[in-house]
This record gives C-alpha cells, structure tokens and sequence, in this order.
C-alpha cells in the first residue's frame, strides 16, 4: 500500500503477518519517492526474489487490471497482482495489555531458549516457547521433555500472564530485527501476539493449551558441582563429535579424573575412540559417577551462553544436568542424562 508519506509492505500466511514500513526519509537518507497512491497484490515470493536480483534503484508502478511493472536501469519485469480488496485483514488486537523491551535484548533472550523447543507435533504446546509475565518479570521457557531452557528478564507490567508462541514465528522475529536497536513494544491477547517497532510489526497467533509446569525440575541440592571456562568446554564437546554423523548415537560422557580434571569422551564402536582432559575452575561435593549426554544437546546450550564460566550441577547418573553461566542468575538450562545401558 503506498501513501503520500510512506509505503507499507505487507504479507500473511496461517500463523503470521508481517508489515515492514517504509517512510520517505530514513536515516536522513531519502528512501522512497511517492508519485501516486494506490494497492496491490502480487506473489511475495516473486517479489523477494526480483528485488534481491536488480543492481539499482526500483521504480514500481500499477497499470490497469493489477499489472506491476518493475524496473531497475534497462531490466523490466512485469508482474500479474491482483485487487487489494480480496487481501485478508488483519485480527483486531487489544492494545491495553503490553510491555516494552529493547530489540537486542528480546533477540538475545530468544535466541537463548527457542533452540530447547519440541519438533514432536503430538504435544503442541512444546513446539512453542512459553511467554509468562509476573511480578515486573519477563520469563521465556522452552523444553522437548529432554531439555530445557529458561531466560528471565526484569522490566515494568501491570499485568500478569502465560503465552506460547510458536518457534517459527519466533525465528521469522530474529531476522527482522537482527540488525537494529530500538524498542519493541509486545501486545499480548488471548489468541495473538503482537511484535511492534516504529517501522515493523508482527503478528502471531498463539498455540493454544497450558504449558507444563516446569519449576519442580531443577535441582535443589545438588551432590556434585563444577565450574569450567565455557569456550573450553565447548571446543572440547565439539571434536567429542567428529564421528557423530557417522554414527547413530550422539553421546558424550563425563568423568572427573581428578580433584582439578574432567574427561570428555566419546566412543564409537565402528571408528573408534575420542578422548580428552580438561582443567576444572572449581569443585564441591563427590567426585563421581560418570555422566552421558546427548552431546548435541550440550552444544547448543553452550553456544548460547555469553559467559566465560559455567556452572555444572548433578545428583548422580540419573537425574538431569543444571548448567548455568556465572553470574548470571537470569539464565539456567537442564539436559536429561542418557542412559548407557
């Protein structure tokens, strides 16, 4: 849709719609000229790709029967559209309930919990992330009953709430604003979720159903503590898996060698045998048994982490793995232990 200030960009499929907002001026740069008013329909698909392909400035224009012209230099395309009218509109949303949050942070804070999320469609509410809103506190859960990953964030609401949002349309959110920094007010109602900035906005409908609840799941008391540098650690779960493609099985097992030692290893029977000493920061409480786990799943929780050190906590072989960053309390993740047997 084109005004006299400002072009709209729209498009919609079952689950969301995005409206990207193109002034005259952006950045004190002049963006868009305006010759005459109109709407029209075409193919998004067409369109992204055209627009990614031309070497220059694009001149769009509407001729009769929704015929586009797109021209860029000598190249010309034209494009079937058709009526604006037969467009779909948007759901009314309520505006009264909404919070504000800087667009890096909520990028950070999804990118630190989406990856946790189910892809077993025969429980929905795990293929989504859990929104919650309490007591001026933000709070993302995502969980596939293996593991689990939660991020909280402090901020002012007057109102308090449980959401689930898909984790697709939370990706579709990150590339949007993967590239700026300002504020994103968030919307929230009974069947959608808004994501708004001064030239975006999101709309997502949400998965309907109640989230488990997953605070009885993290350790107490744990029998054995650990610190480790992060990168460290990481680089080292990650040659564990060099022959993991090769392989069914993806696990890597932990050992503490030593009062300042732990072993990473992993063992295939039909390539053979990854095995590697690391330094431990620090320690409390018993010095074993072993542990497995999904050694993938250990890897992404360590790639969201921005902290130098981590914390490792477990009761035995059995129960699951607590891993937090130092000094960052509003940040935790579980890993279920994998049995060997």
């Amino acid at each position: 849709m084109v005004n006299n200030d400002h072009l709209i960009l729209s498009g919609s499929n079952s689950e969301i719609a995005i409206e990207r907002f193109i002034p005259l001026i952006l950045n004190n740069i002049n963006v868009l000229e305006v010759i005459k008013t109109g709407s029209v329909v075409v193919s998004a698909k067409h369109l992204s790709e055209i627009v990614k392909k031309l070497p220059s400035d694009i001149h769009i224009k509407m001729q009769e029967k929704q015929l586009v012209t797109i021209q860029s230099k000598e190249i010309i395309i034209r494009l079937n559209g058709f009526s604006s009218e037969q467009y779909p509109t948007l759901p009314y949303i309520d505006l009264s309930k909404h919070i504000s949050i800087p667009s890096n942070k909520l990028l950070e804070i999804m990118e630190q919990t989406m990856f946790a999320v189910s892809n077993n469609m025969s429980r929905p509410v795990l293929t989504g992330v859990n929104i919650t809103l309490s007591e001026n506190q933000l709070s993302f859960v995502a969980t596939n009953s293996q593991r689990l990953a939660s991020r909280k964030y402090s901020l002012v609401s007057d109102f308090e709430g449980s959401f689930i949002i898909s984790e697709t349309s939370l990706r579709e959110l990150s590339k949007l604003i993967k590239n700026e920094v300002h504020m994103i007010t968030i919307y929230f109602s009974d069947k959608y979720i808004v994501f708004k900035s001064d030239y975006l906005t999101l709309i997502s409908s949400l998965i309907e159903g109640s989230y488990p609840n997953t605070s009885g799941l993290f350790l107490k008391d744990a029998l054995t503590i650990i610190t480790l540098n992060t990168k460290q650690f990481l680089q080292g779960i990650d040659r564990a898996c060099l022959f993991a493609n090769e392989w069914r099985n993806n696990n890597v097992h932990l050992e503490i060698a030593s009062e300042n030692k732990i072993k990473i290893s992993s063992y295939f029977s039909e390539i053979g045998l990854i095995e590697e000493t690391q330094p431990i920061e620090e320690i409390t409480g018993e010095t074993g048994p072993n542990i497995s786990l999904d050694a993938s799943f250990l890897m992404d929780a360590l790639k969201a982490i921005k902290e130098e050190e981590i914390r490792l906590s477990y009761s035995g072989s059995m129960g699951p793995i607590l891993i937090e960053p130092i000094n960052n309390p509003s940040y935790i993740q579980l890993i279920s232990q994998v049995r060997t047997y």
